[in-house]
């Protein structure tokens, strides 16, 4: 007997609520906030998809993930399935379900969203995610190895999501990240109470198990170059992910005072290098008793609400537009108003202001209007003529974006675009012959999953470079019928035969 459709009145019109700590507790530790679901949570939300048959969630994600497959699977309490089905275009299911923008992009052009709130998409995806790791399930196809071999440069959410591909089309794979652990930025810049780290690790351990081989402690572009991976050590295709870690600054008068530093290097000290556990660890980190946190993105929130966690008496949000325009997930400043952070809207710094000592003691901000839209579309901010104030603190974090990574352009003749990041074709292949990049080297700064669907697409272009077989390129509609095949075989498959040397042929060779 077919199942009855569903429609908009039949499903539960709530969304299946989410667990939290409490907001009061929680700013004294570095547990997650968000619990995730229970199983009866999980099936409730299933149950609010309406299994489209086109459907929008799917074009909505990045890397294309069968939303309404494995959502399916979970209705039918079949969670091995769901996750067989994430996991086949995304391995990190309970990373992305965590920290993904699903309110922009999966659960942004969800058809329910259109009359109640649209589907949990992220959070069943981490329920999916957590389950797998708690179960030690793992997706391992078959894999019939090749003789090529791989690099990676940077073991963020693009190389990661790279390096997967790569090893399940049978390549040897060899990811080189700086620092001493892999994740990237999911690492170093996303702290553990919104991304723990052993989630990160369950993750990575998945891609260990496909054969992919991690290098810490090895900074490409001075150990050794791109055009040394491709030359001496003998490898057949690089790919660049190297992500926007190079933080921006205002460029106003004092931003080289002692209490002045970025986002990327407290959330590094704090997260990949454990100084929040100072003098347990070694890395120590400077707190000021009232800190000022310039900008409103999700890095700045993690910085205010780390802040928070580490010591500082009040922390507050300077930024120079409205709420409404504040580019941070509304879940994420929903959490940092629920935890005490104190937002200044329109509010803008002209200047740092000096105690005497070289020390910070506050800032003169000027108020702000919004003018017409730029070039992003949002309003422009305008200064506000005569409306000059001091602002009192003894510490600042910029959290106002990133830049490329500099190393490996400076180190390599690859093309640069005029704001120094790698320029690619739309295959994105770089300049030199066999090298690929792609996420926010490319981009700038993005989402995670818009690192690693960039990082899936390089893959799909490294295989096509190689000649490997790529049954979801090869075996295209248009593809069908004899005209120009050789023997019935497609010529872009480019196959061949593997031929065994004997002793008596190597020995004359």
């Amino acid at each position: 007997m077919a199942a009855k459709k569903k429609t908009i009145r039949t499903i539960p019109q709530e969304r299946a609520p989410v667990r939290e700590q409490d907001p009061h507790s929680r700013v004294a530790n570095f547990a997650e906030v968000a619990c995730g679901f229970r199983v009866e949570d999980a099936l409730y939300e299933a149950e609010r998809c309406l299994l489209c048959p086109d459907p929008a969630c799917v074009e909505g994600c990045p890397v294309s993930i069968d939303i309404p497959g494995f959502i399916r699977k979970v209705s039918a309490q079949d969670f091995r399935a769901a996750y067989d089905v994430i996991t086949a275009t995304n391995l990190l299911p309970a990373i992305c379900g965590r920290v993904c923008p699903q309110e922009s992009q999966c659960e942004g052009v969800c058809p329910v969203g259109e009359t109640l709130e649209p589907v949990a998409i992220g959070r069943l995806e981490r329920w999916v995610g957590d389950r797998a790791i708690a179960e030690r399930w793992t997706s391992i196809p078959y894999i019939e190895a090749n003789a090529y071999r791989i690099g990676i440069v940077g073991s963020g959410p693009a190389g990661m999501a790279c390096a997967a591909d790569m090893a399940k089309a049978g390549c040897a794979v060899t990811v080189y990240e700086a620092f001493h652990q892999p994740g990237g930025v999911l690492r170093y810049g996303i702290p553990d109470f919104r991304l723990p780290n052993a989630v990160i690790d369950a993750e990575i351990d998945n891609l260990r198990k496909l054969g992919v081989q991690f290098e810490c402690n090895t900074l490409v572009g001075r150990l050794f170059t791109i055009e040394q991976m491709r030359d001496e050590m003998g490898y057949d295709a690089v790919f660049i992910g190297t992500g926007a870690g190079s933080p921006s600054l205002l460029g106003i008068p004092g931003d080289a005072l002692n209490g002045v530093l970025s986002a990327n290097e407290l959330l590094t000290r704090c997260n990949l290098m454990v100084a929040r556990k100072f003098p347990d660890y070694d890395t120590p980190v400077p707190i000021g008793r009232q800190v000022a946190v310039i900008g409103s993105g999700n890095t700045a929130m993690d910085a205010m609400r780390v802040c928070l966690r580490i010591g500082a008496e009040k922390v507050h949000c300077i930024y120079r537009r409205t709420k409404a325009e504040s580019p941070a997930r509304a879940e994420e400043i929903h959490h940092a108003e629920q935890e005490g952070i104190e937002f200044h809207w329109l509010t803008n710094p002209v200047e740092i202001l000096d105690d005497g000592k070289g020390n910070v003691r506050g800032m003169r901000c000027i108020r702000m209007a919004l003018g017409e839209p730029d070039d992003t579309g949002r309003r422009r901010p305008v200064p506000v003529a005569g409306s000059e104030f001091e602002f009192a603190c003894d510490m600042v974090v910029f959290a106002i974006g990133t830049n490329a990574n500099p190393i490996i352009g400076q180190t390599s003749k690859l093309k640069l675009n005029k704001r120094g990041y790698i320029d690619v074709d739309a295959n994105l292949a770089a300049s030199m012959a066999g090298v690929f990049a792609g996420g926010d080297i490319v981009t700038g700064a993005a989402t995670v999953i818009e690192a690693m669907g960039a990082g899936r697409r390089a893959a799909r272009s490294m295989k096509s470079y190689l000649g490997i077989r790529d049954s979801a390129v090869v075996y295209l509609p248009e593809r069908t019928g004899s005209a120009g095949k050789l023997f019935g075989i497609d010529p872009d498959e480019r196959n061949f035969a593997r031929l065994r040397v004997g002793p008596a042929q190597r020995a004359s060779a």
